[in-house]
């Protein structure tokens, strides 16, 4: 014989509530569950996209990654930033009580404007910060053009 199951709308909406929280790297709230629960999501570096007159400034947080596995690309106008952090190693007489910085491979991508020189591109890493420099192509710099009245 079949149980009849009773229809509870607020169970559909912790499932909903659920499963986005696991879409965006949140654990669900338990209350009094008496543990403390995080789920760290994938680690993306922290970027900012500055421009002027003459090219676009991209500047990249990669702390404890070191130069050698860092690597910019540009291919079919697309920007790449890739690398690894790697976790420390643990050892003998060293325990973790807590680990909440996210380690692993990253990619980020960035389409580029019409505007952009993908020929001139620049990287430089220093203290775990990356500054890429991609300058904009000379037949996009505005110019001006003398009028003349009669």
């Amino acid at each position: 014989m079949n149980a009849l199951t009773r229809w509870d709308p607020f169970r559909e909406m912790d499932e909903l509530q659920r499963r986005l929280g696991s879409i965006f790297g949140l654990a669900p709230q338990r209350a009094g569950a008496g543990k403390e629960e995080m789920t760290v999501a994938q680690w993306l570096p922290l970027v900012d996209i500055t421009e002027d007159d003459k090219e676009y400034l991209i500047k990249a947080e990669l702390p404890e990654v070191k130069k050698d596995e860092v690597k910019v690309t540009v291919e079919h106008g697309v920007l790449t930033l890739s690398g690894e952090r790697k976790f420390e190693k643990e050892e003998k007489n060293k325990r973790f009580h807590r680990v909440e910085r996210s380690y692993g491979s990253f990619t980020r991508s960035f389409t580029l404007p019409d505007d952009a020189d993908a020929a001139k591109v620049t990287a430089e890493f220093k203290d775990g910060l990356l500054t890429v420099r991609l300058a904009k192509s000379e037949h996009a710099q505005p110019k001006a053009v003398e009028v003349k009245f009669s």
